[in-house]
């Protein structure tokens, strides 16, 4: 028996593109959610997932939080900042990667976070934070507040070894975000654990996901003194 080859994600945001190209879906309108397209392709909807995240970034279909995918009406592309998985940026910098779990704990988060992931005021949430090296030195330290119920299994999951970066990127769809880029001043927590100075400048990423209905998680990255954060589009 010949098994037919697994649907990739490549191969769903072709078929999409191609019925946008065709006009089996006008521009604004709404295309079928995640999950009625994973039946139909008869694949995961983390694979969905990314085919139309790729073309969101491309500026040809427009998601919103609870709203669904619609066909861009004006199509344009867009500068997206990408950012690649902790463990890639570190050997993409010529660097050895290592990782090392400092908590990992179920919290009553702070009420900014609370409302975010749409908890009431004794409902928990999982707090992480992590240290990632490069070359045996510390490189960036991950902050990150984690919605249990957006989040199945990271309960569960061993974080010693895998951090909560690459768990989440591997195993729960996300199905948009944000990110703000600052740069802050390193306190005493951060000195100690990045090896700096304390009141070294230093560069934060803050970051967001969500799926179609709440928040997934909330992370802070602050990276060690003299990181650059490149973009090319």
């Amino acid at each position: 028996m010949t098994r037919s080859a697994p649907t990739t994600w490549q191969t769903v945001r072709d078929e999409v593109l191609r019925r946008i190209n065709a006009r089996d879906w006008a521009p604004g309108e709404a295309i079928p959610n995640e999950a009625d397209l994973a039946r139909e392709f008869g694949c995961a909807r983390a694979t969905v997932n990314r085919a139309l995240r790729a073309l969101a970034d491309a500026g040809l279909v427009e998601r919103r939080r609870k709203a669904g995918t619609r066909v861009a009406l004006n199509p344009v592309r867009r500068a997206v900042l990408h950012i690649p998985l902790i463990r890639d940026e570190i050997a993409a910098a010529g660097l050895r990667y290592g990782y090392r779990l400092v908590e990992a704990a179920q919290r009553i988060p702070p009420k900014a976070i609370r409302d975010g992931f749409s908890l009431g005021q004794t409902a928990p949430a999982l707090r992480i934070s992590a240290l990632h090296l490069g070359g045996g030195a510390p490189f960036v330290v991950e902050d990150r507040w984690v919605n249990l119920a957006a989040a199945p299994g990271i309960a569960e999951a061993d974080l010693d070894t895998t951090s909560a970066n690459e768990w989440l990127l591997q195993n729960t769809p996300f199905h948009g975000g944000a990110i703000a880029i600052s740069a802050v001043n390193a306190d005493a927590r951060l000195a100690h654990l990045l090896g700096c100075e304390t009141d070294a400048a230093l560069v934060c990423l803050d970051r967001e996901t969500w799926d179609e209905l709440r928040k997934i998680t909330v992370a802070r990255l602050t990276y060690r003194p003299g990181h650059r954060v490149l973009s090319t589009f």
